[in-house]
């Protein structure tokens, strides 16, 4: 007896790259925390830097998370997940905490963090320029960590100076990604290479050939 297999329609929504989005909220924070932890401000000021993560980094870093996954992009989902959550965590212990004080729970946690990082910069080998971005990233937080953990000035002054290049990293990659987005071509060097150079180059066959086997449309994660 014959068999005949079902027809399968899989519906796809272009969107735009929410990278730019949340590169952009890492370069306000990682810059205004760097300011505090180099005295360019008061100590008593990183209250209302961290409100200003709150209110600005945390939220836009959600909403690249969540804008990553119906991308059908992983890299990016978890990246700015980690980010999103462990911006938030210093802020919130920046803002109960006395002005200038350290805390060993926040180092640990940063510590967490900067390795965390780790995987969404490892599986962005694609595009090296967000790759660094991340890595560079888990640095800052693992480096703040260990400023938290032992009180020393010097390493938060490390910290806040990798923080400031993260800065530049961050922006670089922010206006790149969008205006690859928007002119639908390479204008500025992102390291795109193998899948990375296919999906901005590549046919639709080439990007939908394997939809059927990525999360949401296979029968499990």
């Amino acid at each position: 007896m014959a068999t005949t297999s079902p027809q399968v329609r899989v519906v796809v929504r272009p969107i735009g790259t929410p990278l730019p989005l949340g590169f952009l909220g890492l370069f306000l924070a990682t810059t205004a925390f760097a300011a505090v932890q180099l005295q360019w401000v008061p100590a008593e000021q990183g209250r209302v830097v961290a409100l200003g993560v709150l209110a600005s980094t945390v939220p836009v870093q959600l909403l690249a998370s969540v804008l990553g996954f119906l991308a059908r992009d992983p890299v990016a989902g978890t990246g700015m997940g980690v980010l999103a959550g462990t911006w938030g965590a210093v802020a919130l212990a920046t803002l109960t905490s006395p002005p200038g004080a350290v805390s060993a729970g926040l180092g640990v946690l940063l510590l967490a963090a900067g390795v965390a990082m780790l995987v969404p910069a490892a599986a962005a080998s694609t595009k090296l320029v967000a790759a660094a971005i991340m890595a560079l990233a888990g640095v800052r937080f693992a480096l703040t960590g260990v400023a938290e953990l032992t009180g020393d000035r010097g390493w938060f002054t490390v910290a806040a100076v990798v923080g400031l290049a993260l800065a530049a990293l961050a922006l670089y990659g922010a206006f790149g990604f969008e205006l690859e987005d928007v002119r639908h071509r390479t204008v500025l060097p992102l390291g795109r290479r193998g899948a990375g150079q296919v999906a901005l180059t590549g046919s639709a066959d080439d990007e939908l050939s394997t939809v059927a086997h990525e999360a949401g449309v296979r029968r499990q994660l």
